[in-house]
Parts: C-alpha cells; sequence; structure tokens
C-alpha cells in the first residue's frame, strides 16, 4: 500500500495542492496529514483526492474543532491500524516511544526518516515552505517485508520535485 504523508500546510493552499497532487501522481492510496493544517480548504483538498485519509490536530489547528464532525480529524496521539502495519500518529514529537510499527509527526518542519529495533519513525517535512524555501512530503510504500519511503523536496520557483529514497526491512 502506498500512503502519501504531508505535514505543516499551514496557510499555502497552492504549495499543499502541488504535494497532494505529486503523491496522487505516485499512486498515493491513502492520505495522512502530520497536523498543522490551519485552514479547512487544506482539508477539502484530501477530501477532494477521493481517497480515505486521516488528519491530526495541530498546535496551529485549535479552531478547526467548529468543523471537526465534518472531516476525518483526530487528537494525538492517535493509533490506527493500516495495511497490516500500526501506526502511532501526532503532530507534537512529544510521544516519541516505539509503540508502534510506524511512528509519524509533524511540527519541526524537517524531514526525518530513522528505523530503529523495528520502529520507523517519519516526518515528512513541511509543505508549505515556510521555514525554508523547499515544499516537501513523503510517499511510504509498505510491503509485508519492507518499508520503502521517498521523500520529495521542490525548491520554491522549480517545477519539479527531487527524491530521495529509504527502504528498512521490517522485523517480525
Amino acid at each position: 500500500m502506498k500512503i502519501g504523508i504531508l505535514s505543516d500546510t499551514h496557510k499555502k493552499e497552492n504549495r499543499s495542492q502541488k504535494v497532494i497532487d505529486l503523491l496522487l501522481k505516485e499512486g498515493a492510496e491513502f492520505f495522512i496529514h502530520a497536523g498543522d493544517i490551519v485552514k479547512p480548504e487544506m482539508l477539502e483538498q484530501l477530501v477532494a483526492t477521493g481517497k480515505r485519509y486521516i488528519a491530526v490536530y495541530g498546535n496551529n489547528d485549535a479552531h478547526l474543532h467548529t468543523v471537526h464532525n465534518h472531516y476525518n480529524l483526530v487528537q494525538e496521539p492517535h493509533y490506527f491500524k493500516l495495511a497490516h502495519t500500526k501506526f502511532k500518529l501526532m503532530h507534537l514529537p512529544f510521544f516519541m516511544s516505539p509503540d508502534a510499527d510506524v511512528v509519524l509527526y509533524g511540527h519541526t518542519h524537517t524531514f526525518d526518516c530513522e528505523f530503529s529495533n523495528g520502529t520507523l519513525f517519519l516526518n515528512p517535512g513541511e509543505a508549505c515552505a515556510r521555514n525554508k524555501p523547499v515544499s516537501e512530503c513523503a510517499m511510504l510504500e509498505i510491503t509485508d517485508s519492507h518499508f520503502y519511503i521517498t521523500y520529495y523536496a521542490r525548491k520554491l520557483k522549480t517545477k519539479k520535485f527531487k527524491e530521495q529514497h529509504f527502504s528498512f526491512e521490517r522485523k517480525d
């Protein structure tokens, strides 16, 4: 299964849409937003993909409680299963214990991909390009034996996303 992961879209609808379009083009079957959504329009972009999705509240998202019942919004840390894999989703990296197969987070605006003792820790970076002039996201492909991660980064004022690939063998 291919899972498109983005975070920290803030108010940048155009950049958010470019990231979503890329992940769709690359075959995303499910989307995860790791918080700091900021605008309901970002959630509408996820709905418009026609794919299932989940999004966690970030530290800039308290006002989204008014639309909570219209979207698949969850509070952190949120545990769920997908593709025979246990996930922990959060925005703030406060719950970094290895109590899931995949621990996803945002907030730092920095891509991170580490595999330790059977747990993948993944932050897709910032889609908004607020802290640096780069819009980022990630694709996580899950198979029975591996986690394959593709990190995408696009410098502002360019059209092409550059890719970096990682793979980790899953532990039984």
